[in-house]
């Protein structure tokens, strides 16, 4: 039986429950803060958000959940904070990186890391800390070894590390990529000993219901379904396995019309596609969490998201480092043998 077993959506709302105004505790600037996902593990121990963030929606869902600010704004190198902020955290888009937005890195228009280094030479946090998805490390691994030294030439110590979510109570494999640059002492935070959560745990209930506007694959899509599969040599159908983890969740497979699709084969045959509030459970968003924007835009949201829990589990070692309380025994040096 896993630590979430019992009832997963319960132990959400007790593990990130809805807070009232956190005023008094230290800032933590959030900059391409999307819906809240990261920004919600750092209030979870006791911190204070500032969001940032380009999308109206998303914006939208961080004030209506966070009761933070959260400014709406495209982020440049040269954009002004009124804040003096312990920390600086953010998740500059992954399209660069990633494979499906062809990794063009630094000369993709959409790279935000001039304005996140911007940032931290301005303000000079205690800490600066983001995360990518692990593309970085391979077609742009030069332009990753430039954003370390940037950040080691500012005076910090930067470690880095690939975490994957499913340890740390996530009922998705997701492994990304996290930087923090520190002052003082850091540890990554230790995986859970308890055993992975499966989409099963997660869903529970709604993974059998048929839900008020339910959007079933047709025909036409169920054989596109099979070719796919067929022609990619799928060991098992890529529909929702309940018995295990799910696959990492983002917004092309949430809600786009393709064989990578994520989807529910109810006991009748039938494939649906998944509902936000499904998807949100994957993603280790509480139920009260609720999302604004088009259906298509809530999805982007989430499938965008850090994970609450694995962003909490990050925050408190964020925490206790700004705090002093990082005992040395449990830190790790990463070396960065990549670039060596």
């Amino acid at each position: 039986m896993t630590r979430f077993a019992l009832n997963y959506s319960a132990r959400l709302t007790e593990e990130l429950p809805q807070l009232e105004n956190r005023d008094g505790a230290p800032v933590v600037l959030d900059l391409f803060a999307g819906c809240g996902g990261l920004a919600l593990g750092f209030e979870a121990v006791g911190l204070r958000t500032l969001g940032y963030e380009m999308h109206a929606a998303a914006c939208s869902t961080y004030r209506a959940n966070l009761r933070a600010v959260c400014h709406e704004a495209t982020l440049t190198a040269e954009t002004p904070f009124e804040c003096s902020p312990a920390v600086v955290i953010g998740g500059p888009p992954c399209q660069p990186f990633s494979v499906n937005g062809h990794q063009h890195g630094e000369k993709d228009n959409r790279d935000g890391f001039p304005a996140f280094l911007s940032a931290v030479r301005r303000l000079r946090p205690q800490i600066a800390l983001f995360e990518n998805v692990r593309g970085m490390l391979y077609q742009n691994r030069t332009y990753f070894a430039q954003v370390l030294d940037q950040l080691s030439d500012l005076g910090y110590r930067v470690e880095w590390k690939l975490l994957n979510a499913v340890q740390y109570g996530v009922p998705q494999n997701r492994e990304r990529l996290f930087v923090v640059a520190h002052t003082g002492t850091w540890a990554f935070p230790e995986p859970l000993a308890s055993l992975p959560v499966s989409a099963g745990e997660a869903l529970g209930a709604l993974a059998q219901q048929v839900p008020e506007g339910a959007r079933f694959l047709t025909a036409s899509m169920d054989a596109y379904v099979a070719r796919y599969e067929a022609k990619s040599k799928c060991v098992r159908p890529r529909d929702l396995h309940l018995d295990k983890p799910s696959r990492t969740v983002t917004c092309r497979n949430l809600h786009g019309a393709t064989g990578d699709m994520l989807r529910l084969k109810l006991d009748d045959g039938r494939r649906r596609r998944l509902t936000v509030r499904e998807g949100a459970r994957l993603q280790s968003f509480p139920d009260w969490f609720q999302f604004c924007g088009t259906e298509g835009e809530q999805f982007n949201q989430i499938g965008n998201a850090v994970p609450p829990l694995l962003a909490k589990a990050i925050a408190r070692s964020v925490r206790d480092a700004i705090h002093g309380t990082t005992s040395t025994k449990r830190r790790r040096s990463v070396q960065l043998s990549l670039f060596e």
